[in-house]
């Protein structure tokens, strides 16, 4: 199953069943190494939880425009080229699957931007008594990949530190108090490269990824494969014929030589396969 499969999986789980309550939870950049720390974190807390694990396949450039948006719209990303650089359209193209779906906008919920604080504001959106499908983004573990500068280990660390503190625990034990069923996927994983050199491409980009870098036409991109001839040229099945992708070379990046990242958007396993999970509480 690829990414953009998942809400149609989701509408299947709900049936004929007019009052099933679903909620995905996209943890923005978790890769699947990191959702086992993640879920030895979650078990201590909470010994109740139970973990049903498959995986999905995000989508190739594995990059948040295009695998998470794909995830929110149930489509390929060549069924949204207008907004395949952005993810301001998700809130509408989640609505839209579900209404094509026969839901009403009051049953459906979208919020992002989620991972520490409190809650006040997922409690008030699910509080509404029509709520049924809720999409939350949770972007705070690639946030700590942006940041990073200490490799694996250091996301690890960090992923840990933050999974201990109450903030997932308690949004799940409000969703399943709610009486949602609740799913935890990611739109992309990530990989610790090393820098192979930036393209000094000026303008022509359209997206500068640390994995990827997106052309409009061929020959721009042509002209920067020319002085990476390891980097990949990803062909177009599934994306706009406009979103030339430029993969960087296996385990590097498109930054300065030698330096270290912890990126995405290409092709490695840990990019592209992540995990699929439904929590609940054991005996229930």
């Amino acid at each position: 199953m690829i990414l953009h499969h998942l809400p149609r999986f989701l509408a299947r789980q709900m049936g004929e069943d007019r009052t099933a309550k679903i909620a995905l939870i996209v943890v923005d950049g978790l890769a699947m190494d990191q959702w086992l720390v993640v879920r030895d974190a979650l078990a201590s807390r909470r010994p109740g939880f139970g973990f049903r694990e498959q995986a999905v396949f995000a989508w190739v450039p594995s990059l948040t425009s295009v695998s998470r948006q794909a995830t929110f719209a149930g489509k390929a990303p060549i069924f949204f080229p207008s907004s395949i650089q952005t993810t301001d359209k998700e809130p509408a193209l989640w609505a839209q699957f579900w209404a094509d779906n026969g839901l009403t906008p009051n049953e459906v919920v979208y919020l992002k931007g989620l991972g520490d604080g409190n809650l006040e504001t997922v409690s008030e959106a699910l509080s509404h008594p029509k709520a049924r499908f809720a999409g939350l983004v949770v972007d705070k573990v690639d946030k700590i990949m942006h940041g990073m500068e200490m490799g694996t280990a250091g996301m690890h660390n960090q992923v840990r530190q933050w999974a201990k503190q109450p903030y997932l625990n308690t949004l799940i034990d409000l969703l399943l108090d709610r009486g949602f069923r609740v799913y935890l996927t990611s739109d992309h994983g990530n990989i610790e490269a090393e820098g192979c050199g930036r393209p000094s491409e000026g303008a022509v980009a359209d997206l500068r990824g640390e994995r990827v870098r997106i052309y409009p036409t061929p020959a721009l991109r042509g002209k920067v494969k020319e002085r990476f001839p390891a980097a990949l040229e990803w062909g177009t099945v599934g994306l706009p014929e406009d979103f030339l992708a430029l993969l960087a070379p296996a385990r590097q990046a498109f930054v300065q030589e030698k330096q270290r990242t912890v990126s995405h958007g290409g092709v490695s396993v840990e990019e592209l396969i992540v995990s699929l999970i439904q929590i609940d509480r054991t005996g229930e």
